[in-house]
């Protein structure tokens, strides 16, 4: 059998190289491809250095061929290392996606605080405020935002934008979303490195038809790891919200959270902390607060990081109640929980405007792996 370049080619926009976001095609990684009869030499340059990413590599390319191409192939990978000893100059990137205005991530260092709940109503309230609004779920182990919003039995459609194939993002409450938990069954665990795991993202973040937006809000995973660089350096992020209770053990991740977003390599604005479960207040009691997880901890700490406090949200069952059945709280009309998410969410916006008077845009990172050791550096 004769092996056509051109196929070859369109076999390798299937797989990335590691550490890239695009396909090895459209990142520029394929240097040269050779083709006689059945045999094929591929070219490719990769900024890993790591032996396991040139395996890995050789590997990906070899099965991509035999798997669409021709089974019994002869193949010959050349990897070379193209690993930056410096960081690259400084550029400003523009925004990844045309026609979002402000991308805000949405993140806690600890599990359990509310972090997708306050993302939920934050975004219906924008909604409700007259703003186009969208989430992307970022959460990929742990994705909530279609049980939040009813859409569980949605599934994306796939639209057609100047000859390429998009994914339309679900719509519910006047706000878009997207998750991984639309592709996945109810009982299926997502069980994936890191790579794999940031490739889902790359495909709900550029492969979407979001349209024009005001605000996306990217609901984060709990911690700092690698979704949170990822989504870093895919998006220039306009800015942060930490949110936490006030009990000591998830300030103390709240703050490793607000530090994430400060390092210089990474120089994403926090625009403030929340305060969720601030106080419990029982209906037959109104006047009372009871502070079961502490007393203004998150405020506390924002005054310590001399970051914007946001604003303080009770402990109130009626939450809870509302996201379990698909309807965020903050939907209800003339009840305390609509002014306090009203409050908020205009604090939240005041923020956006200041950070976009007075500070550039963000730029996103280049992540690459130096010696073993993950490194961050600006794209």
């Amino acid at each position: 059998m004769k092996i056509n370049k051109q196929d070859i080619l369109k076999a390798l926009e299937t797989i990335s190289a590691p550490g890239d976001g695009q396909n090895m095609v459209e990142s520029g990684a394929v240097t040269n491809v050779v083709t006689f009869a059945d045999e094929v030499i591929v070219d490719i340059t990769i900024t890993n250095p790591s032996l396991q990413a040139k395996k890995k590599t050789e590997v990906d390319i070899m099965k991509t061929i035999h798997d669409i191409v021709y089974e019994k192939a002869k193949i010959t990978v050349n990897v070379k290392v193209d690993a930056p000893t410096q960081s690259a100059p400084n550029v400003i990137k523009g925004k990844s996606i045309p026609g979002i205005q402000n991308i805000i991530a949405v993140a806690s260092g600890k599990g359990g605080v509310g972090k997708s709940t306050v993302t939920a109503n934050l975004a219906v309230t924008l909604a409700k405020m007259g703003f186009k609004v969208g989430v992307l779920d970022a959460d990929i182990y742990g994705p909530s935002m279609p049980i939040m919003f009813d859409v569980e039995l949605e599934r994306p459609l796939a639209v057609t934008i100047d000859g390429k194939s998009k994914m339309r993002p679900v719509e519910n409450y006047g706000v878009k979303l997207l998750s991984i938990g639309f592709f996945t069954k109810p009982d299926q665990a997502v069980v994936w490195r890191g790579p794999m795991a940031a490739k889902a993202l790359n495909q709900m973040i550029f492969d979407a038809a979001w349209g024009e937006l005001d605000f996306m809000l990217i609901d984060l995973p709990p911690g700092t790891g690698d979704i949170h660089l990822s989504i870093m350096q895919s998006l220039p992020i306009t800015g942060a919200v930490v949110v936490s209770t006030p009990q000591n053990v998830a300030l103390a991740d709240a703050k490793k959270g607000v530090a994430m977003f400060q390092q210089e390599s990474i120089n994403v604005p926090v625009l403030g902390i929340i305060e969720n479960m601030a106080y419990f207040t029982p209906e037959e009691l109104p006047d009372h607060k009871y502070y079961i997880f502490g007393k203004e901890g998150a405020k506390n700490l924002s005054e310590d990081l001399k970051v914007p406090f946001l604003g303080q949200l009770p402990l109130v069952q009626s939450i809870r109640e509302a996201g379990d059945v698909g309807r965020p709280a903050a939907l209800q009309t003339a009840t305390p929980l609509e002014q306090a998410f009203e409050k908020l969410t205009q604090n939240v916006v005041e923020e956006v405007v200041r950070r976009n008077d007075d500070l550039p845009p963000t730029e996103a990172i280049k992540i690459t792996t130096m010696a073993g050791c993950s490194a961050v550096n600006k794209k």
